[in-house]
């Protein structure tokens, strides 16, 4: 008689504990669900948008339009909206509480549309979020007194915020990018900053006072269009790192310092401030770089070191003596195409002839500008008019 045939229990045990192991499409936590069931109710797809067409709650609401999942069933990015150019957003009301409630979210964005409300400091403040943009809507009310310690980037412009720029927000430890630009805040910029900011954009604001020290990780600066004053030479001295500076549109005075033209920055606007003084640039300004300076009160000769840029705006300041020849020869090259004077006391303009691509000016200076100039200037850069000799002084041209 045959030996009956031997078991293997610990292969078969084996076997059972790689089928537990295996793994399993996990369940959506019920609060999540009722989050996002609460959150479809409070918003309403724009005429021309169908990004709600996904949110089917037969389904599995983990494989929604602008949902992410984590392993054990928490919702942890929540994108608001068809992200494509020129799509139609989302309106209603800001569903702040539920939102509240997704308590693993991590990023939360909202595409530019018709949603208003409030944004409440439980949705700016949970523990997890590092990415918060709801750019582009009607969104209203005071900034929220507390953020979340994790952010990196805050992106709230183009709504309706008004109220003071809460102090805790610029101490936000990992705070990286910060875009509050296009708003209705008010008072001054809070005086400490420890946030390693690298972009910092608040224009178009009502923003009083002075600017206060800034980290030196900056690189992308903008206050344009606010209400700013006081000299700020000392704090642009700290941001060597500096690519993109627009303090634009404030009233800003003082001497400019000339470190700052030896920095790397492409796109230097300073226009429309009270900045004052001689301009010393310390080096050449990048190749290619747009200067802006018009309409401050800066005096003193035109410096060489501008001729690099490839576009050069000193309209509206009191310049004077001859431009020089490494300028000249830039916009007779091409090199330069756009390069203002107008409205100095300049008394030398020794532009030859200029590419049709350029655009040359310089009326209302104490010398008639070259026929060349006067042809390369467009209307809206004024005619070929000199100031009269009574404004000139002793200024010879």
């Amino acid at each position: 008689m045959a030996a009956p045939a031997t078991r293997r229990p610990g292969l078969l045990l084996l076997l059972a504990a790689l089928l537990l192991a295996a793994p399993a499409a996990a369940t959506l936590h019920p609060v999540d669900y009722l989050a996002l069931q609460a959150v479809r109710r409070a918003l309403s797809d724009l005429p021309g948008s169908s990004f709600f067409s996904s949110w089917d709650f037969t389904g599995d609401p983990c494989t929604f339009a602008g949902v992410s999942c984590s392993g054990d069933g928490r919702v942890v990015t929540l994108a608001l909206g068809d992200p494509r150019a020129g799509a139609p957003g989302l309106a209603g009301a800001f569903p702040s509480a539920s939102l509240a409630r997704l308590a693993a979210l991590s990023s939360l964005s909202l595409v530019p549309g018709r949603v208003s409300g409030a944004l409440s400091p439980a949705v700016a403040a949970l523990p997890s979020l590092r990415f918060l943009a709801l750019s582009g809507n009607l969104i209203s009310g005071d900034l929220p007194s507390a953020f979340s310690p994790a952010l990196r980037t805050v992106d709230l412009s183009k709504n309706s915020f008004s109220g003071r720029i809460p102090a805790s927000l610029l101490q936000t430890r990992s705070l990286r990018t910060l875009v509050l630009s296009h708003n209705a805040l008010s008072g001054e910029i809070p005086r400490t900053v420890t946030s390693p900011l690298v972009h910092l954009d608040l224009r178009n604001n009502r923003l009083s006072g002075g600017v206060p020290t800034l980290p030196d990780t900056v690189v992308y600066l903008s206050l344009a269009g606010n209400r700013l004053s006081g000299r700020v030479g000392g704090v642009l001295r700290r941001l060597t790192r500096l690519s993109f500076l627009d303090l634009g549109g404030n009233w800003f005075s003082g001497e400019l310092p000339g470190e700052l033209f030896s920095f790397r920055i492409g796109y230097l606007q300073l226009r429309k401030n009270a900045f004052s003084g001689e301009l010393r640039p310390a080096a050449r300004v990048p190749a290619g770089a747009t200067v802006d300076l018009s309409h401050n009160a800066l005096t003193g000769r035109v410096p060489p070191e501008l001729a690099t840029a490839a576009a050069v705006y000193l309209n509206g300041n009191r310049f004077a003596g001859e431009v020089p020849a490494e300028i000249a020869a830039a916009a007779e090259g091409g090199r330069m195409r756009v390069l203002f004077l107008q409205d100095n006391f300049l008394t030398g303009i020794a532009v030859r002839g200029v590419p049709s691509s350029a655009a040359v000016c310089a009326h209302w200076n104490c010398v008639s500008p070259p026929p060349a100039v006067v042809a390369a200037c467009p209307a809206k850069g004024g005619r070929g008019r000199r100031r009269p000799p009574a404004q000139c002084g002793g200024r010879r041209g």
